[in-house]
């Protein structure tokens, strides 16, 4: 990978504090000489570099600048390879705010008086706090503020601290030697922040990250951690200090939660966590990214960068303020958030033939200009999300899956997400465009399959046993139905069609929230399980209760075109038996839900098959695959899909190629 390169000038107009202290590269020239550095270092507001006023490139460079002006507040990035090398001066200066360039800093906010024991306060109370700012007022505050978090962060037993570091520290670099260190594995292709760090700073962040690879050799890839080192030694007494917290960030072992990343596979599985949640909470804006963009992942997989590397650095630091009290996943809210606010302020017509992702993280740089940091956490909080377990068993899920698709720890990163092959795909039913919209809708540890054929009318009958045996053993599947007036809709089912049988004589429903209902013509719209717009109107349920299941109906559906069950309310939900491969995320057994009828996902039996229900059904079919009915109905709260009561012209399945 290639090393951006500035060229600078050594200047001995250095501030009295720094003078002393300044950490020159080894072999570096005497000040007043040229010399050139592979690492791109903080400029001040007066164009100064960490010190240095930077001088003109050297002739037949064609080098860019090394750092980016991100809103009011510039954050410079350093772009390394796996054989750089770093010149470090063990030599350090105690004291909070040593590593801070002021010049660059956002100007302080307002000071306000400190209660003494606002650390005292119960957690609820530190986190409404944080999300208002109140760390903001006082540096010392947040300094302190983030020690004792950190300090309370439940982690492994063994995690090594200050002075481990100040050990490992010294026999890396020598007490006063300059030794020259390699980058840690894990940081190769990873882009560095460096914020408002000034230059002893970003030597001090080489340090810490050098040590860090040297005491946690588990670390494959971690693309967030420079981000958060720098973020903290902003805070931080000493490298030691800042070190210590980090390290209990990274040996975290709470509960259902995780701070960092630490492999190829951890990292992808949240990138694709947080398309899947996207999916849900941010359709507009999925909609719109699906419609232009070739590889939906590959967009969202820049989730963390927006966050820890594209927002300016008063934005980042007081998202570092709650992610500190809340873990991962207020780090998805804020993401959602801003998903949703790019949707704002772009169309469609705006987006034709430009780099989403590229036109995303330039948005994200310059988010001061459409929205204020307490507006954006403020909406970011609105977005209710479901729990905290939820979350992590969906991240699970998709962890599986990447490693079913021979995904593994210490994978360099790589594209490997298939999207729909525009060039091969073939359908009776809907165009390859149109499939690749429905694709993107699909959760993303099934999407990362190609689609496969499983059965179509035009060349396997219109049997409902056919159907049967065509589909089961594959879960999930895609229902498509066209319609002799030219309508196209159809069902994302997330259970094999096998799990009918379980209820022996009787008919019940199965699946997880994880279906949805759809329309592709005339207009292309997704209709999700009720409780993913509304999930307060679900609750946890308690370990110690479980479901019991309510009577069977008598008929699920009549043979005739006007035909439908008149017992639809009465249908019942069966405890789910799920097979190891499927997620239990969104299953209607971790939910106490006001209505039986909120989670009739889908049903067959041999007088047809019927997906949603309550109030009416999504969509009904007949034992002959030849008459169809679609309603309203309470468990996707969708309108119709197309005509009421419609014939069928064309119905196909597709599966998962080896899901």
């Amino acid at each position: 990978m290639p090393i951006k390169m500035l060229t600078f000038k050594c200047s001995q107009n250095l501030r009295a504090g720094d003078r002393d202290k300044r950490t020159q590269p080894r072999g570096a020239p005497e000040a007043g000489h040229m010399m050139q550095v592979g690492l791109s270092l903080p400029r001040s507001p007066g164009g100064a570099a960490g010190g240095f006023p930077v001088a003109e490139r050297a002739e037949g460079h064609n080098t860019g600048h090394g750092q980016e002006m991100f809103g009011s507040s510039p954050v410079t990035v350093v772009i390394t390879s796996e054989a750089d090398t770093w010149d470090i001066d063990a030599s350090s200066c105690l004291g909070c705010g040593q590593f801070v360039d002021w010049d660059r800093m956002p100007d302080p906010e307002q000071q306000a008086h400190i209660p003494r024991d606002i650390l005292s306060k119960p957690p609820k109370e530190l986190k409404k706090l944080a999300r208002e700012g109140y760390w903001a007022t006082s540096r010392s505050l947040r300094a302190q503020v983030y020690h004792q978090l950190i300090q309370q962060v439940a982690c492994r037993l063994v995690t090594p601290d200050a002075l481990v570091y100040r050990d490992v520290a010294n026999r890396l670099f020598g007490k006063l030697s300059v030794s020259s260190h390699p980058l840690p594995e894990f940081l190769e292709g990873c882009s560095m922040p460096t914020y408002c760090l000034n230059l002893e700073g970003v030597m001090a962040l080489k340090k810490i990250l050098i040590c860090v690879g040297n005491l946690f050799p588990d670390i494959t890839y971690s693309p967030i951690l420079p981000s958060l080192v720098a973020l903290l030694l902003h805070y931080s007494e000493d490298e030691a200090q800042c070190f210590g917290n980090i390290s209990r960030l990274i040996a975290s072992n709470a509960p259902h939660t995780s701070y960092i990343d630490q492999s190829f596979l951890a990292h992808q599985a949240s990138c694709m966590t947080f398309g899947d949640l996207a999916n849900k909470h941010c359709p507009a804006a999925h909609k719109l990214i699906a419609s232009t963009s070739e590889n939906v992942f590959e967009v969202y997989s820049e989730w963390l960068s927006w966050l820890f590397h594209d927002l300016p650095f008063n934005y980042a630091i007081r998202v570092f303020d709650v992610y500190l009290l809340e873990g991962q996943k207020v780090l998805y809210r804020i993401a959602l958030a801003l998903l949703k606010q790019y949707r704002l302020s772009v169309t469609s017509a705006e987006l034709e033939g430009t780099d989403i992702k590229a036109d995303l993280q330039a948005f994200v740089q310059n988010i001061a200009e459409h929205v204020t940091i307490d507006k954006l956490l403020e909406r970011a909080f609105g977005i209710r999300l479901f729990s905290r377990k939820e979350i992590w068993l969906l991240q699970m899920a998709n962890r599986k899956a990447l490693m079913e698709r021979g995904i593994t720890m210490v994978q360099s990163r790589q594209s490997f997400h298939l999207a729909v092959d525009m060039q091969n795909f073939s359908s009776t039913i809907v165009t390859a465009q149109e499939m690749r919209i429905i694709w993107s809708w699909i959760p993303e540890r099934f999407s990362l399959f190609p689609p496969l054929l499983l059965f179509s009318t035009s060349e396997d009958g219109c049997s409902l046993q056919r159907f049967y045996t065509c589909c089961e053993g594959y879960e999930p599947t895609v229902l498509l139905i066209k319609t002799t007036e030219g309508e196209v809709c159809g069902a994302f089912l997330s259970s094999d069609w096998s799990e009918r049988k379980k209820s022996g004589a009787t008919s019940g429903f199965f699946g997880t929230g994880e279906c949805f209902v759809f329309t592709v013509r005339p207009e292309t719209e997704r209709y999700e399980w009720v409780f993913i717009k509304k999930p307060e109107l679900a609750k946890a349920v308690p370990r110690s209760r479980q479901r019991s299941p309510s009577p069977s109906p008598t008929s699920l559906l009549s043979s005739s075109p006007e035909g439908r069950s008149t017992s639809s309310n009465r249908l019942t939900v069966p405890t789910p038996q799920r097979r190891s491969r499927l997620s239990p995320f969104l299953a209607i057994r971790h939910f106490l839900l006001p209505s039986k009828t909120a989670s009739m996902f889908m049903s067959g039996s041999r007088e047809g098959i019927i997906i949603g229900g309550g109030g009416g059904q999504a969509l009904s079919l007949d034992a002959n695959l030849l008459w169809g009915r679609t309603e309203h109905c309470e468990t996707f709260d969708n309108p119709p899909l197309c005509q009421e009561n419609f014939k069928v012209q064309l119905l196909e399945v597709w599966g998962f190629q080896n899901a």
